[in-house]
């Protein structure tokens, strides 16, 4: 069997994650990267060994026969280059979120369905060891009916820099970049429910924190000291579905609070889970309040995660599996964002009609 054709467009961090991932599928051809930053691809082409080089995502699609391409450009051009591969008849892997809105992201998957190819959307909690276990529990009804969950994906002094600060071309900030993940990890573990309403609240009061001398958790290769920040540094939302769940979830670049934590908790009629980062249960046994600790890797492992999300859409291009992050779930999500900066800018609940 002939390999798959692959191209990424955008060859920033994140690209790494994917291009390593296609290097090691014995399905996979690598063939052709794309990027607007002609220092970055030259680089990225020398380390790869790729030498099919484009700064035009038009004249790539044009010149490679290509069966599929990864998408890890900045948030502003996940439509425009998804949907320019999509109509040139190429399956494509989509980097979250999937859009700048809701719009953008119907737009992606009309094109999708024009071309009849596949558009999976870059959810790669999904296929953490962390949602494995979960699962696992979830499918025997350990928790009962979930109806309450909390995330938070806090940094103190986290904001990135570059892009990811510039609204213009990320589209906010911690809400849309860090957010996502957590929106999404708690809705697929719910078994995706839709969303009916929305109350948030955004804040812009510490920035960038860029007076600090203590150096940032986290910072983007493009970073420069005196770019523009105009996104939230801090970001928490009532999100309503419509199987009566109800998630609370916060998210910060920049936060006054001891440290940076990420955790995730599930609330049911039979039992509950904590995610910090080990998975914890909690339930009642013979008339005693009950915790259980697992005998097993339960935090979030990402040697190999990013792996499990190509191979599971190289499995999808190739017909021999269903796409576990349709263009579908996609557009929820987008929902879900949209409806939280609407909320946050009207000062109220605002229902996802």
């Amino acid at each position: 069997m002939a390999k798959l054709k692959v191209g990424v467009i955008g060859v920033g961090a994140i690209s790494g994650a994917h291009i390593g991932a296609y290097m090691k599928n014995p399905d996979v051809e690598l063939c052709a990267f794309c990027d607007i930053n002609e220092e970055r691809l030259k680089a990225k082409g020398e380390k790869y060994g790729v030498t099919h080089l484009y700064t035009d995502v038009e004249e790539m699609l044009k010149n490679e026969k290509l069966d599929a391409v990864s998408v890890c450009t900045w948030n502003c051009a996940h439509a425009k280059c998804s949907i320019a591969a999509l109509n040139a008849g190429v399956n494509v892997l989509c980097e979250k979120p999937m859009a700048m809105n809701a719009k953008e992201a119907e737009e992606m998957k009309a094109a999708a369905e024009r071309s009849g190819k596949l558009l999976m959307i870059g959810f790669v909690r999904r296929y953490g060891n962390d949602m494995d276990v979960l699962q696992d529990f979830i499918k025997e009804d350990f928790f009962g009916d979930m109806y309450y969950a909390k995330a938070n994906y806090i940094r103190r002094n986290g904001n990135p820099g570059g892009w990811f600060c510039d609204k213009s071309r990320s589209g906010g900030g911690p809400l849309i970049d860090l957010g996502v993940h957590v929106i999404d990890f708690v809705r697929y573990a719910l078994g995706n429910p839709k969303p009916v309403s929305v109350y948030a609240a955004t804040f812009e009061k510490l920035g960038d924190r860029r007076n600090l001398k203590t150096p940032k958790g986290y910072v983007c290769a493009d970073h420069k000291p005196d770019e523009i920040c105009d996104v939230e540094d801090l970001a928490t939302a009532l999100i309503r579905f419509d199987n009566g769940a109800v998630l609370n979830v916060e998210t910060s670049f920049s936060l006054n609070v001891s440290e940076d934590r990420g955790i995730i908790e599930f609330y049911g009629e039979k039992g509950g889970a904590k995610i910090d980062p080990e998975l914890k249960l909690y339930t009642e046994m013979n008339g005693y309040m009950t915790d259980i600790s697992l005998k097993a890797q339960t935090a979030l492992s990402f040697d190999g995660l990013f792996a499990k999300e190509i191979n599971h859409y190289v499995e999808c291009v190739l017909g021999t599996s269903e796409c576990r992050s349709p263009a579908e779930d996609g557009i929820e999500l987008m929902r879900i964002l949209d409806a939280a900066y609407e909320s946050a800018k009207q000062g109220h609940e605002v229902v996802i009609g």
